[in-house]
């Protein structure tokens, strides 16, 4: 027999609403048993977490029973708002600008938005970008730009508008008031291996994303061996859930479908990325880093045209070129650094910065092509060389990292080396490098190319999408 909650607990985690009383153990069972949540059962559940009132072990089994049972399209909304709702917002009417904003469900390697923000800023635009830190096998925009030396990723809202004001775009964490509801959860999902949830997922991002005001949200939706969500179904009902969940509250929004079947770019880890990102900035097109300059082009075009500035995503696609070419973006990204106490002169010497714990050069094991990549895989090897993080809370290497020296495709000779592995300390190296030969395949035959881009979910594709499987 189920125990009963003890009295005190009970006064504890229960609200009024209307004539009933609301209790967090009833809204686990209900959940736990397939039932759907109001919006005001939501609600509490959603103030619980942002004022702390209700245990973090009565919504960790709250967030299990969700991802077992799943949310319905209406819970999803009601979370998300709810979620939106859990503290302060941030107001873009002072910029003078249109807001946008691009967001990523999360890949290795994925950096784009070190290149996307000062390119759509570059064209006139407003981007306040509230990221996050590492979360599962994927890297941290936080953590990548406090690899820069004193970098401030916690501003407050005043402080984040008067960057926005100097620099067009600001990179930043959330504030304690600003979405505090996600704070909790998405630290809890971490940790109890409830990220990969379409209802939840879409919640996190949503309610940041609306929290800042936007006008225009581009979503970067992974699909592959390095996604959250494996399942292409699954990536494309989340492409689509949160399309049209943006565009319900007044955001205009795409969902690009990117591939995650092998790290972007190449380079994985903290300073290394922001390195290559400062490479593609001042023109270079360094071997390997072809798909990260594609992949942020066509996610600025997106932007600059929601936002105004292009009458089609394929012109936006050339005014951001054009900012590239001549360095524009390149100093609204060394401003936004400096105005957020970065230090600059590092950029000087990209390589004489980098200085890890202790390097490995993994070399090839056989010849043959670069076939198959469990790119989820690469990524742990990434955290357990010092990347990432275990535990909420815990500080991370800027300095460790994996560089790649080939990519899928590539055809690779025994001998030759194929990843760079950065680490802490010596100790840190063997697994990760044992993880690398286990996740990459060689094989004689290449593989069949898979395209960076395969479909574009707007409001009108999204809805008629989420139509047809709710049909099913």
């Amino acid at each position: 027999m189920p125990a009963t909650p003890e009295p005190d607990q009970e006064k504890r985690n229960s609200s009024n609403c209307g004539d009933s009383p609301l209790h967090m153990i009833d809204l686990i069972r209900k959940k736990r048993d397939g039932g759907a949540l109001g919006a005001h059962e939501l609600g509490f559940l959603v103030a619980g977490a942002a004022n702390e009132s209700i245990p973090v072990e009565q919504l960790a089994a709250w967030l299990m029973a969700a991802w077992l049972r799943g949310l319905s399209l209406e819970e999803t909304r009601a979370l998300t708002i709810a979620m939106r709702d859990s503290g302060e917002k941030f107001n873009p009417g002072n910029l003078g600008k249109i807001a946008v904003d691009k967001h990523s469900t999360g890949g290795v390697g994925d950096k784009t938005s070190f290149l996307v923000a000062p390119l759509a800023a570059a064209c006139g635009l407003a981007v306040p970008m509230i990221s996050g830190r590492a979360l599962g096998h994927t890297g941290g925009t936080l953590d990548k730009l406090e690899a820069i030396p004193g970098y401030r990723t916690a501003l407050t809202l005043s402080e984040f508008e008067a960057v926005l004001k100097r620099c067009g775009a600001s990179i930043v964490s959330q504030t304690p008031t600003l979405v505090p509801a996600d704070r909790i959860l998405y630290a809890l999902r971490d940790r109890t291996g409830t990220v990969e949830n379409p209802g939840l997922i879409c919640a996190s991002i949503l309610s940041k994303k609306l929290a800042a005001g936007l006008h225009a949200l581009v979503l970067d939706v992974k699909t592959g061996s390095g996604a959250f969500l494996r399942n292409r179904e699954d990536a494309n009902y989340l492409a689509a859930l949160m399309v049209a969940t943006a565009e319900a509250e007044g955001t205009r929004t795409a969902a690009l479908m990117t591939d995650m079947s092998q790290p972007l770019g190449r380079t994985a880890g903290n300073w290394i990325e922001i390195a290559e990102c400062v490479e593609l900035l001042r023109g270079e097109q360094p071997d390997g880093c072809e798909d990260v300059r594609e992949l942020s082009l066509q996610l600025a075009g997106w932007m600059i045209h929601l936002g105004g500035k292009a009458p089609t995503p394929e012109i936006g696609y050339k005014l951001a070129e054009a900012a590239l070419a001549d360095g524009t973006a390149l100093g609204i990204f060394f401003k936004m650094v400096d105005a957020q106490g970065g230090d600059v002169s590092v950029f000087e010497d990209l390589k004489g910065f980098h200085k890890p714990g202790a390097t490995e050069v993994l070399k090839a094991w056989q010849s043959g092509y670069v076939a198959e990549m469990d790119t989820t895989a690469l990524g742990w090897a990434v955290q357990r060389l010092g990347a990432g993080r275990e535990k909420a809370g815990e500080p991370v290497d800027p300095h460790a990292g994996i560089e790649f020296h080939a990519k899928r495709g590539t055809r690779i000779e025994k001998g030759q080396p194929f990843a760079t592995l950065y680490a802490t300390n010596e100790e840190m190296l063997a697994e990760p490098a044992a993880l690398l030969t286990k996740a990459v395949t060689i094989a004689e035959n290449p593989p069949a190319p898979v395209p960076l881009v395969d479909r574009i979910f707007t409001r009108e594709s999204a809805e008629k999408y989420l139509t047809s499987v709710s049909s099913v």
